[in-house]
């Protein structure tokens, strides 16, 4: 079976009781999903660095970081090219960031379409992804293993 690796870098940016967010397009025509501004390593880039890149990218921010918060693996296997089974894994480092510059605006061309600052407690009632949620646990209770106990029935980092 071939195996994919993706090492990827999001940001956790929370402000007067909000967080930011940006909106992907549904896959395979299914509603928009919250996500956290972020996104894959390019070849030879820091992960410090690409959390920067992709929030500005996505959001218009520029952001600094403050803390390495964690990080967050999950594996799956999905169908691949002809049918053949891909066995994927991701790694997500998880940053605290806040804003010193720009101005919010939604990405053009991207993997996103809309960035927004969402109000924590709404939160559970978005269509989102659940790294948010591992984000804002890991942002909330800052665990000095860098890593969110899994909940009871669920693998880590699903």
């Amino acid at each position: 079976m071939r195996q994919k690796l993706r090492v990827a870098a999001y940001a956790i940016c929370v402000r007067d009781g909000q967080v930011l967010l940006a909106r992907s397009p549904g896959l395979d025509g299914g509603p928009p999903e919250w996500v956290l501004p972020g996104g894959g390593m390019e070849h030879g880039e820091d992960p410090h660095d690409t959390v920067l890149r992709e929030v500005t990218e996505e959001t218009g921010y520029r952001t600094e970081v403050t803390e390495l918060l964690g990080v967050d693996s999950i594996r799956r296997v999905t169908p691949g090219r002809f049918g053949r089974p891909v066995d994927r894994q991701g790694v997500r480092l998880l940053y605290e960031v806040r804003v010193v510059g720009g101005e919010l605006r939604h990405e053009v061309g991207g993997s996103t379409e809309l960035a927004a600052w969402q109000d924590l407690d709404a939160v559970p009632g978005l269509n989102r992804l659940p790294l948010v949620d591992v984000g804002l646990r890991l942002w909330r209770e800052r665990p000095a293993a860098g890593r969110v106990a899994a909940d009871e029935g669920q693998a880590p980092g699903k």
